[in-house]
């Protein structure tokens, strides 16, 4: 498991940031999709419905990269390497609740869809590093 530079954990626990995740498709191409996530027990976790493409191309042992941009400073992110060592679907609806909670200040999430199944993705990070 990789460092998180210190001078760039408020990226992590402190903004609403959004990251960029980049996953391979099965045909080893990347695909990038904007992701709410948050950052807790050195792991970050995103969520997601089964069925989506990054749930499609993530499992346990995938390897995934992040890139997280400062709201305040276009000139200041960090970028994030790691591997998905977590895949639960288990307190998923609550953790989406949160993430709704520090991205828009609802306490429910307001796209919530009965027929989706949520899914909780935790990312261990491998290599990291900032600039800005």
């Amino acid at each position: 498991m990789a460092d998180i530079p210190a001078g760039f954990l408020d990226l992590l626990t402190e903004k609403k940031a959004f990251a960029h995740l980049a996953t391979l498709q099965p045909d080893g191409s990347p695909q990038v999709t904007p992701v709410w996530f948050d950052y807790t027990n050195d792991r970050l976790r995103v969520n997601t419905a089964k069925g989506r493409v990054k749930a499609r191309n993530m499992s346990v042992g995938s390897k995934v990269a992040v890139s997280i941009l400062d709201p305040d400073n276009a000139y200041r992110y960090i970028q994030i390497r790691g591997t998905v060592t977590g895949e639960t679907t288990e307190g998923a609806d609550a953790h989406i609740n949160s993430l709704a909670k520090k991205y828009l200040g609802k306490d429910v999430y307001p796209w919530h869809n009965e027929k989706d199944k949520r899914v909780i993705y935790e990312i261990t990070p491998s290599g990291a590093h900032g600039m800005g």
